[in-house]
């Protein structure tokens, strides 16, 4: 899934420059923060041996220290306040890089998305959290929290920190609307290079109720509806997707609030396509099955789980917090954009990518496995 790490002031210089054809070199994204107290470049020789490290695992900008700016320092107190010491910070840009990541050595803590979450709960790579042990657990969002948790056993997975929701933009200067068939069907779209694309695809059939749950048949048809189109573009970096809207090169792009909100800042009329539901994802921290002392990890979950942390990374990247209560202050106006505010919370509308239940895939359920959506995204990348 995308996650909007490039901060809200490139994104929109971004538009202007682009909207009036000022020259000048294309912004670079944020770059993360080096933690006050630098980790090692190498593991510390027994990081799960009670020797009051950490070793983090997490995507750029989760994790801040205040190098980048004073206003992103929710990670900084940590140590100080804990005792405990970040011998090792690692960050990547996307699922595939952290999954690398993860195939070369060990880590204590990991934020993860949903399909890398699901593969890591499979492979045993992760162990069940005692959310007793965790501070203000019971004030995320329950159906955050239900999706980390296993219906079966009730065993918990993960703490849920930051989430997303896609929408549909379009340009109201050229286009007027639509519905989602008509925006899917349409050439000068611009589409996030993710297989997970499927599933808003998918969405455009009504009779879909679980858009990451489809049967063979039903991920022929979400890939159908994206073919035949040659000219249409794909992003993966944020300011693709804000260009494309300021030189006009794009009617729509599936996007996030976040970006609905900083191309209206730059005065560029973009409105949501309206649809029956959207989907999402969640990222939550995890904790890794060779972890023995769980200490410092545990402080390290309670601490993201708090208000306040949650405040200052939603604002940071554009995400909606998994605490409601992180929606005042600086968080308040990305919490808007998303819907929520600390005394409204509505998710129903959102279809947030899980891994299907075990009666769900092969070789007793219909369900196509995850391999098979990276394959037919391929296909249409051709």
């Amino acid at each position: 899934m995308h996650r909007p790490r490039i901060s809200a002031v490139a994104l929109a210089a971004a538009a202007l420059v682009a909207a009036t054809g000022a020259a000048g070199p294309s912004p670079k994204p944020t770059p993360t923060a080096t933690p006050t107290a630098t980790p090692s470049s190498t593991p510390s020789a027994s990081p799960t041996q009670s020797d009051g490290t950490l070793q983090i695992l997490t995507y750029r900008g989760y994790a801040e220290y205040g190098g980048t700016s004073p206003r992103a320092n929710w990670a900084g107190p940590f140590e100080k306040e804990t005792g405990c010491r970040v011998a090792r910070l690692d960050t990547v840009g996307t699922p595939e890089e952290m999954a690398a990541r993860l195939r070369e050595r060990s880590y204590d803590v990991i934020s993860a998305g949903p399909a890398l979450a699901a593969a890591m709960i499979a492979a045993k790579q992760v162990q069940p959290i005692d959310t007793a042990k965790i501070e203000d657990y019971d004030d995320l969002a329950e159906p955050l929290r239900e999706l980390m948790t296993d219906p079966k056993t009730d065993t918990v997975h993960g703490v849920p920190f930051l989430w997303g929701s896609h929408e549909f933009l379009y340009d109201s200067r050229r286009v007027g609307g639509g519905d989602l068939a008509q925006v899917l069907g349409a050439a000068r779209v611009m589409l996030k290079d993710s297989p997970l694309t499927l599933a808003d695809a998918a969405l455009a059939d009504d009779a879909v109720e679980r858009p990451f749950e489809l049967t063979a048949a039903q991920l022929d048809e979400a890939a159908e509806r994206l073919a035949g189109h040659d000219d249409r573009t794909y992003w993966t970096n944020g300011l693709d997707l804000v260009k494309g809207f300021a030189t006009g090169s794009v009617d729509y792009a599936q996007a996030t609030p976040y970006y609905r909100l900083l191309l209206g800042k730059a005065k560029i009329p973009v409105k949501a396509v309206k649809t029956r539901r959207t989907t999402g994802w969640v990222d939550s921290w995890m904790l890794a099955a060779n972890v023995t002392d769980t200490n410092c990890a545990y402080r390290w979950l309670s601490r993201m789980t708090k208000s306040g942390s949650q405040r200052d990374a939603a604002a940071w990247l554009g995400l909606a917090p998994a605490n409601p209560q992180a929606c005042k202050g600086r968080a308040r106006e990305v919490c808007t954009a998303y819907g929520v505010t600390t005394k409204s919370y509505r998710l129903d509308h959102i279809a947030f990518a899980v891994r299907p239940p075990g009666d769900c895939l092969p070789p007793d359920g219909e369900c196509t496995e995850y391999n098979a959506w990276t394959e037919r995204w391929r296909e249409l990348l051709k």
